[in-house]
């Protein structure tokens, strides 16, 4: 079992950036593929970014290549999601996620999930 703990969302302008942290605990962390999504208001969640346990491959959605980088540290059960030029679109609720591989989260699959991190940009 995987318990996953966002943070370091807020209100941004757009043009800004954030840094999202997902602390996690359990024995499997390291094994998992760990990824981000984001549901916005009146929308469904979406697939933002996933990293292999290895550290790669990585895979991005393509609204957000280019200028949100994931990141994981292995000792420290975390993983990290670097979020430049926000748009105020990106506004969502931003969801930590442990699944099997990078393919099967980018296709909206995973086994565990935080409790989200709000994450607002302002126009």
């Amino acid at each position: 079992q995987v318990q996953l703990v966002e943070s370091g969302g807020g209100l941004v302008q757009a043009g800004g950036s954030l840094r999202l942290s997902c602390a996690a605990s359990g024995r499997t962390f390291s094994s998992s593929a760990m990824g981000w999504f984001r549901q916005a208001p009146g929308k469904g969640r979406e697939f933002v970014a996933a990293i292999a346990w290895s550290g790669t491959p990585t895979v991005y959605a393509d609204s957000v290549k280019g200028r949100f980088t994931i990141s994981r540290d292995n000792a420290k059960n975390t993983v990290f999601l670097r979020m430049n030029s926000l748009k105020p679109e990106e506004t969502a609720v931003y969801y930590c996620a442990a699944g099997f591989t990078t393919a099967t989260m980018e296709r909206g699959s995973a086994d565990y999930w935080g409790q989200g991190t709000q994450v607002t940009v302002s126009s």
